[in-house]
């Protein structure tokens, strides 16, 4: 059985300067109390590793905006804007990643894999500075694997031995972030009995999980 912490408790874990995967599709899926807990922690110097940075006031754009950031690795940033004016002044660094590169470099980083082949980005300001590799006559980008210190994911449902549930866009990328962190924390909407949670519906088992978040009350 895992024993529940507080979301203070949980941002308190995470020092400054940590690299953090955070789940989510523009917002939907992210653990936004624990984001709330890091911007009151006013945590700062992370590294970002997510699919974008959602908009302000919402999800990570709360981070931006508390200038708890100091560089994204995303595949976009289009909806955010001062995670734009934040880049185009230099006080946030970004790399922006094409969205399938993304999760694969994460997927990569967490079964072991020593980095992805890919066309995308060939031809591209993505190939400056990357390994290309020829195979059959095609060229491929060597991409290289994303872990993190901490994976901040969040889920539909958990159990009392932190087996994870996801719903709808949650499975895009809270998954697989929690394959390729060496801290990973879980923030579910509800936590149940052992055994409510049919064994095919279990995405994250729970020995993967390191912390689980107390649900909202």
């Amino acid at each position: 059985m895992k024993t529940a912490i507080k979301c203070a408790a949980a941002a308190a874990l995470i020092p400054d300067g940590a690299s953090v995967m955070i789940g989510g599709f523009m917002g939907v899926g992210s653990p936004h109390r624990l984001i709330d807990a890091m911007v009151a922690r006013a945590i700062r110097g992370l590294t970002v590793i997510a699919n974008d940075t959602a908009m302000p006031g919402r999800g990570i754009g709360k981070l931006i905006s508390a200038g708890c950031v100091a560089r994204v690795i995303a595949s976009h940033i289009g909806l955010n804007p001062e995670t734009q004016a934040k880049m185009i002044s230099g006080e946030i660094e970004v790399e922006l990643v094409p969205q399938g590169t993304l999760v694969e470099r994460i997927r990569a980083g967490g079964v072991g894999l020593g980095g992805v082949l890919t066309a995308t980005g060939l031809g591209t300001p993505v190939e400056n500075g990357k390994e290309v590799i020829e195979i059959d006559g095609n060229r491929f980008l060597l991409e290289r694997p994303i872990r993190a210190d901490f994976a901040l994911i969040a889920a539909r449902q958990a159990d009392y031995v932190g087996n994870l549930e996801y719903t709808l866009t949650a499975h895009n990328f809270n998954p697989v972030m929690a394959l390729a962190a060496d801290v990973v924390m879980a923030e579910p909407e509800h936590i149940m009995p052992v055994g409510v949670i049919p064994p095919d519906a279990v995405k994250t088992p729970g020995v993967l999980v390191d912390h689980l978040l107390e649900r909202a009350v």
